[in-house]
């Protein structure tokens, strides 16, 4: 029985973040667009929403992933457009994605800088830039 749940991702450009998570066994679907959250977080940042099949990909997975796969320790001028962040859709998904970041920062040098931030709103890409 698959386990569908979704997950949103910033950190880097959206059509790069798009084809890393496009590529993944137990990944059904990612929307590419701009998301935000509450809080000094309002403003819309290049990210994607990733539906998954937590029985072939954990969320754990996804995070290691992402971390990897972008700039996740450096706060670059531009980070107002690509937040490094996870954005989670319940209180329970928020404390898993928190204690996932903490058990990966043994892997860098330097500090994390990703987010564990609520998920406020979406706004998709234009479909002529989707699957870039």
């Amino acid at each position: 029985m698959e386990v569908l749940q979704k997950i949103a991702i910033g950190g880097g450009c959206h059509w790069c973040t798009e084809a890393v998570f496009q590529s993944l066994v137990g990944v059904s679907k990612v929307e590419q667009g701009f998301v935000s959250s509450t809080g000094d977080n309002t403003t819309f940042s290049e990210a994607v929403i990733v539906h998954f099949n937590s029985e072939d990909m954990s969320l754990g997975m996804l995070i290691e992933i992402h971390s990897h796969t972008h700039k996740s320790t450096s706060n670059h001028s531009m980070r107002t457009k690509y937040r490094s962040a996870v954005y989670v859709f319940s209180k329970e998904q928020k404390q898993e994605a928190k204690q996932i970041l903490e058990s990966l920062q043994n892997q860098f040098e330097n500090k994390l800088i990703t987010e564990v931030l609520p998920f406020e709103s979406f706004k998709a890409s234009r479909e002529q830039i989707q699957n870039y």
